[in-house]
């Protein structure tokens, strides 16, 4: 059976009908024995979920996150919408349940809008600074405002090349969910106080906040259905988010063995030149061009869904 993200690549791409033909062919000579060895590692994990229950979003109670989604799903489903600026609260592609219907949530831009916000900023103080005596220590913050503390000092310790770089505005972090716009920062009382990152360490910063309206950007949130039954639904999800379906009686012998055993272990690996199961395998899983690492892959065998991934290491032997 061809694996199902083999299937989608088929519908658009015309030039790859001739993946997964026959049952028992290897793959395309992509793991030559020539040049330094490599070692391919592919990893596979049980899921404990059926591939519907994986597949549904369900916000988590956190206030910082769950909660503005939680309140954007109550306000779209099933026919509604609700905007916010200058964040998602869901993203645009997760799939979700209402009285027997299943949507997908679709989030797009409708302009702008100038709000009021509050901003806040890090200065570092020197090295050779001594933290003042009311210095406060970012774990004793309320969740909310030790996370903005935490991305200034990202932003300031990798020159702007921190992971949140792209939620500052000019060097300053904007509140902009309910929590954030709740929090001490919010509140002022931080302001002017020196937040120390690590005690007796050197990273102290004394917080600047400011309150004044800016433009932000509209994001609306809608649910679009694609499912009107569980049935229906189980479809798109195989459709959509299984990237190989296979089942035992369709794989050859060793092919299976190879699969049970990374299934036991958790793991499985060869060094190139790989066997010839190990090849077939890595095609029907849909990773036979991968070069570096995939992940978060999933896979429907034998009624059981797995999570599965693979690890390419090109230093081996150098």
């Amino acid at each position: 059976m061809v694996p199902a993200s083999t299937r989608r690549r088929l519908l658009r791409t015309v030039g790859s009908i001739a993946l997964g033909g026959l049952a028992g062919c290897t793959a395309p000579d992509v793991f030559g024995s020539d040049g330094p060895e490599r070692e391919y590692t592919l990893t596979v994990d049980t899921v404990e979920a059926s591939p519907v229950e994986h597949a549904l979003y369900e916000p988590s109670d956190d206030p910082l996150f769950g909660a503005p989604a939680r309140e954007t799903l109550a306000n779209v489903l099933p026919d509604g919408r609700h905007t916010t600026y200058g964040y998602k609260p869901v993203s645009g592609d997760e799939y979700v349940d209402h009285d027997g219907r299943y949507f997908q949530t679709a989030v797009v831009v409708t302009g702008s809008e100038d709000v009021e916000r509050t901003l806040v900023r890090a200065e570092p103080l020197a090295d050779d600074a001594s933290a003042p005596d009311d210095a406060v220590p970012v774990d004793s913050l309320d969740r909310p405002s030790a996370r903005v503390a935490k991305i200034l000092h990202s932003h300031a310790q990798t020159g702007g090349e921190g992971g949140g770089a792209d939620l500052l505005r000019n060097d300053a972090y904007v509140l902009r969910r309910p929590a954030e716009r709740e929090s001490a920062l919010a509140a002022g009382t931080l302001d002017g106080r020196v937040v120390t990152m690590k005690p007796g360490g050197p990273w102290n910063y004394r917080i600047e906040t400011e309150t004044r309206r800016v433009s932000e950007t509209a994001y609306t949130t809608l649910a679009l259905e694609v499912a009107s039954s569980r049935e229906q639904f189980r479809e798109v999800v195989f459709g959509t988010r299984i990237d190989a379906d296979l089942t035992g009686e369709s794989l050859p012998s060793g092919v299976q063995s190879t699969l049970d055993r990374a299934r036991g272990l958790g793991r499985y690996a060869e060094t190139t030149p790989l066997s010839a199961s190990f090849e077939t395998l890595l095609d029907r899983l849909g990773l036979a061009d991968t070069e570096s690492a995939v992940t978060g892959q999933l896979l429907w065998y034998d009624a059981s869904l797995y999570r599965y991934g693979l690890y390419v290491d090109g230093s081996v032997g150098e």
